[in-house]
């Protein structure tokens, strides 16, 4: 109940932030509403039927900073919108891996609200401050810095876009592997008030309530609340704590004023509290000799006794305001103004070793803020259409996190980083169209990154943790092995990357395009460095640590045709794709070693691959084989390899790609979806139903890059494990059985996932240096939930 309380108390903060924020901002532009509302009004409309009689889809997106049918977009783009995503009643956007094609979105190894997102290949796997994410997750136009607290329960949202491939002349934010837009609604011009509970096994109990009204003929007013709450999967087998347990609460208010026809203003503010218990992963080998300590063996189960960081359970909270306000200039010129601040906190106790006894454990705190402006302009003219901007980006990453290590005594490394990053970008892409079949498109974009990182890691003696995590009289172990400060760790990227197109309608139905593009990720520092490790302060090799490592660059080539066939009731989409990656930056931990050869902590092993080359196949395609049966499916493809990977061997370099494999990127994935609708009366009131399954199938998916031997003694010690975190293909399957109103205003479904209840891996920790540490983590087992929702 005081956990229900607090997160209500903090949700009242947000709501004076919004107030104080309007009298701040209110009337500081003179920018007006048009292609805003031009925008809403087309993602409304975005997966939705366009012809009612035959319940064909026209599915409009706004990828490319205007509303377009998804058909005419030169560009790989799904978009799945509200009343799908109500429908099949998606949790949250991990679900989308599943449908999207050479797309891994899933929780962080032992965490229940940060995002690992991978995209044709490049992601991101560490949430480490630091580390920048290869692909960009957006809220509204708002670009999210960190991926802490952005995996979030799906409650307010008119529709989510994910777009593959390089980011970098239509957005705010460059981003390497792709995009994922978190679009939400606008508010309605009447009083509307809309309330969804849901419940399932494992004690599934949520609640959304969502409303708006107008204040006045300008001004309108709206504001969502949910809590999302479920028993664990399993359970810890000492302490009989919820392990994959849901104690969440989120809300969202939006004022949105429109002055004039031609000007719109939009405030907004969020925040979300994720009060779940810790993830604890399931350890797959036993505990060293002599006690030889048994795992759990559910596999939602654990035997972990760490549950606080600084006096705190595991809580994360995120929360964010933005103002947008945008004026049309005449029907074809539009500027958008986007102003943005976000910031989150996380205590996050990690049991690496799973076992009640501390042999291996991370206590850790991470905290964040960004301010963001960018200025957008549009125009959409008859033969030219096409937006440019400029973007500004300051951010701080910070965090905390001691590694308790039970060795001779025990001994607590503390880790600190404090990172600050600017970015300040100019992007700008047109369309020209040459004739009425055909168009070209031009773009290009300038970026610079500049940062600077403060890292300090240092021994203490003792199981209790370091001062900065509490233990004000910790003893530190001789000097520290990393001291440096901003002055010492500090650079700037600077590049220009372009973009160029070609879009040719062979007919009105098919749409040819092909696309060759650049992108750009800034260098950074390995926040996990330990110079003592690697030589001393003025070795080589550290003062190249000290350095940090190469942007990353990517060059792509896309070829794709999407067709509409049959009046549109066929409906597909293909794309083929070659990505040459350079310098690809690959973070992990090794062991270190005492003059005995005994280990005696950890150091990060932030790389640079040098190159790697990228292809693939992904064809979507919707069937509307009569007015009530629809069928979707989905295939992509995808050959990623390291070709070149220098890592030293003694006093020797060797070239190790052929011993590796790109991490969360399966070779194959699939699915192929059946909906079933009919008319049907319930208790007078007239409605339908709708049967849905859906089969999935995922292609063998490593967690991990070295997969074989290398010939290097240090890398070859982690084959094993690495092996046991990866997870072999499977399938899964999906339905449901929906009945909506005529009017839409009720609709209740049953929902199962993982019918099969299918167990897979989908993230783990690989320390077997470390008394023999391998934990796992798994995708969720069979849910079923009933879900009725009423618009009042």
């Amino acid at each position: 109940m005081r956990r229900t309380e607090n997160k209500l108390m903090l949700l009242n903060r947000s709501a004076l932030s919004t107030a104080v924020l309007l009298a701040l901002y209110g009337g500081s532009f003179g920018a007006a509403y048009a292609q805003e509302g031009a925008d809403s009004a087309a993602a409304t409309a975005a997966a939705t039927p366009a012809a009612a009689s035959d319940n064909i889809n026209q599915v409009v997106v706004t990828a490319r900073r205007r509303a377009e049918l998804i058909q005419d977009v030169p560009g790989a783009v799904t978009a799945i919108s509200a009343a799908e995503l109500e429908k099949s009643a998606i949790p949250d956007i991990t679900a989308l891996t599943d449908t999207v094609p050479n797309t891994t979105l899933k929780a962080s190894r032992g965490t229940n609200t940060t995002l690992t997102a991978f995209i044709r290949g490049i992601g991101q796997q560490d949430p480490v401050a630091g580390f920048e994410q290869g692909v960009g997750i957006y809220l509204d136009d708002v670009y999210l810095a960190r991926p802490q607290g952005a995996l979030t329960d799906i409650y307010d949202l008119e529709r989510i876009e994910v777009l593959r491939g390089p980011q970098g002349t239509l957005y705010g934010r460059n981003t390497i592997g792709g995009a994922v837009k978190y679009v939400t609604r606008k508010l309605a011009p009447k009083p509307t008030l809309d309330a969804k509970v849901t419940f399932g096994n494992y004690g599934e109990k949520d609640l959304v309530v969502k409303g708006s009204m107008p204040v006045s003929d300008i001004l309108r007013i709206g504001a969502t609340v949910g809590t999302f709450n479920r028993d664990g999967f399993g359970h810890n087998v000492i302490n009989g704590r919820q392990n994959y347990n849901k104690d969440v609460m989120a809300g969202r208010i939006s004022l949105e004023l429109t002055p004039t026809p031609d000007l719109f203003i939009r405030l907004s503010t969020d925040k979300t509290v994720d009060d779940s218990e810790a993830r604890q992963g399931q350890r797959l080998t036993l505990g060293p000799a002599p006690g030889n300590l048994q795992p759990a063996s559910g596999t939602y189960d654990t035997r972990a006794n760490l549950y606080t960081v600084l006096g705190h359970e595991q809580q994360v909270t995120t929360e964010g305001s933005s103002l947008m306000a945008e004026y049309t200039i005449d029907p074809t010129l539009s500027v958008k103004s986007i102003t943005a601040y976000r910031k989150s906190k996380s205590y996050a106790p990690i049991d690496f070793d799973s076992l009640e006894v501390p042999l291996w454990e991370a206590p850790s705190f991470y905290k964040d803020n960004q301010a963001s402006q960018e200025f957008q302009l549009t125009y959409t003219g008859q033969k030219v259409q096409g937006v440019a901007g400029v973007f500004y980006m300051k951010t701080n990453a910070y965090n905390d996190f001691d590694v308790l290590y039970n060795a001779a005594g025990g001994l607590s490394l503390l880790t600190h980083d404090d990172i600050d990053s600017k970015t300040w970008a100019a992007y700008a892409d047109a369309s020209y169209n040459v004739t009425d079949a055909l168009s070209v498109t031009v773009g290009g974009r300038y970026t610079e990154d500049e940062r600077r990182a403060e890292i300090f890691k240092q021994t203490y003696l003792g199981l209790n943790s370091s001062p900065r995590l509490g233990n004000a009289g910790a003893v530190a172990f001789g000097n520290p092995n990393t001291n440096l400060g901003k002055d010492a760790l500090h650079r700037t990227d600077k590049k220009f990357t372009p973009k160029l197109g070609f879009g040719y309608k062979l007919t009105p139905e098919h749409n040819l395009y092909t696309t060759w593009s650049k992108g750009f990720k800034g260098g950074m520092f390995d926040p996990r460095m330990d110079l003592a490790a690697t030589g001393g302060p003025t070795s080589t090799v550290s003062l190249a640590k000290r350095a940090g490592v190469a942007p990353e660059e990517v060059s792509s080539i896309e070829l794709g045709v999407k067709s509409s066939m049959n009046g549109g009731r066929l409906q597909t989409n293909a794309a083929v794709f070659y990505t040459d990656y350079k310098n690809v930056q690959i973070p992990g931990s090794i062991p270190t070693y005492d003059a005995a050869g005994n280990v005696n902590g950890f150091a990060g092993s932030l790389t640079n691959a040098g190159k790697a080359k990228i292809k693939g196949l992904e064809l979507e395609a919707v069937a509307y084989v009569t007015p009530q049966l629809s069928v979707n499916a989905m295939y992509s493809y995808i050959d990623a390899k390291y070709n070149e990977w220098m890592v030293a061997n003694g006093a020797n370099l060797v070239n190790i790609a052929g011993s590796t494999e790109f991490q969360n990127t399966p070779k194959n994935s699939a699915n192929i979806a059946v909906n079933y609708e009919w008319p049907m009366a319930v208790m007078g009131r007239s409605g339908s139903v709708s049967l849905s399954n859906s089969l999935s199938y995922k292609g063998k998916v490593y967690q991990t890059e070295i997969a074989r031997s290398t010939g290097v003694a240090a890398l070859d010690a982690t084959v094993p494990g690495n092996l046991m975190l990866a997870q072999d293909g499977y399938a899964l399957w999906d339905a449901g059985l929906v009945w909506t109103s005529s009017d839409r205003k009720i609709q209740v479904g049953l929902h199962g996932r993982n019918l099969t209840d299918k167990r897979y891996k989908t993230a783990g920790y690989n320390f077997s240096g470390f008394f023999n540490t391998i934990t796992a983590f798994y995708g969720d087992p069979r849910t079923v939930r009933a879900t009725v929702n009423v618009k009042f």
